[in-house]
């Protein structure tokens, strides 16, 4: 009998089975960020991106990056993940009352968007130094 409450010991579980595939975790935790990305962008009045969505792609390219790399992109997502996932609330609540969120939405896609950018940095670091 564990010790643990049962939730901890859910968590637990889950986290050592998503560290037994990373990469392939990491794409489907990128893919979720981009369904709930196009959500905001639909409430924002912004079409959809695909062209950053793509999962598979995202994670070949993980794969070919460097440890430090691969740890950035990790917290990144992670960061983006914690980001979205209250404002997505609070936009839900404002449209269950009637009220407009575009002007809230839009401001979170653009923080989406800037943190998505940062992560596509990290992944090409030379590509940022060129532009800087």
């Amino acid at each position: 009998m564990s010790a643990l409450p049962p939730e901890q010991a859910s968590t637990m579980r889950r986290a050592a089975k998503e560290a037994a595939h990373p990469i392939a975790t990491l794409a489907d935790r990128w893919a979720e960020v981009h369904r709930q990305a196009a959500e905001i962008a639909g409430l924002a009045g912004l079409a959809a991106e695909n062209d950053c969505a793509d999962a598979q792609a995202f994670a070949a390219l993980v794969k070919k990056c460097a440890d430090y790399q691969q740890t950035l992109v990790w917290q990144g997502t992670e960061d983006i993940a914690a980001l979205l996932q209250p404002g997505l609330a609070a936009l839900r609540t404002l449209t269950a009352r009637g009220q407009d969120a575009c002007v809230p939405a839009l401001a979170l896609w653009r923080e989406f968007y800037e943190a998505r950018q940062a992560i596509l940095s990290a992944l090409h670091p030379e590509a940022s130094r060129k532009a800087a």
